[in-house]
């Protein structure tokens, strides 16, 4: 994997965040889980295929915006669409309806299946990770006693 693919992961993250106006002081963290998710993908999608690496990436991808929204006591979604950002199949979905526009329709169902399961992964990953207890977050990103007593007087 080349310095090159890594870095346009960590900054397409943080533009992505740009355009969905993220606050600033998130923006490293944010490339962080970016980054940290395409090199899951990427490791693993050789060994498992496709849908099975963008499952494990994105279950790593809603670990760690959990993690870090303890951590920096933000809200979790902007670490999460941040970071799921360089994990969509994008050039799958375009392929799919090019190819039922321009009536290439055995091409379209095999793209679009392909497309169908990497989505399913990716929200399988994510539903996987919030079924997690908010208690083992709170313990791993340091939340203080006190502050989780608060939460869940409130209901949270």
């Amino acid at each position: 994997m080349s310095i090159y693919v890594l870095l346009a992961s960590f900054f397409g993250t943080i533009a992505f965040s740009v355009l969905y106006n993220i606050p600033s002081k998130y923006y490293l963290s944010c490339g962080f889980v970016g980054l940290i998710g395409w090199i899951v993908f990427a490791f693993f999608k050789p060994i498992l295929g496709y849908a099975f690496a963008i499952f494990l990436s994105s279950a790593v991808v809603a670990f760690l915006s959990r993690l870090l929204a303890v951590r920096i006591k933000c809200p979790e979604l902007i670490f999460l669409i941040a970071g799921i950002f360089t994990l969509v199949p994008g050039a799958d979905i375009y392929w799919t309806v090019y190819y039922l526009v321009s009536g290439q329709l055995s091409k379209a169902a095999t793209s679009g299946s392909a497309t169908a399961n990497a989505c399913l992964a990716m929200v399988l990953g994510i539903a996987i990770i919030h079924e997690i207890p908010q208690k083992l977050f709170n313990s791993l990103g340091g939340a203080k006693k006190k502050e989780v007593k608060h939460q869940q007087d409130k209901g949270l």
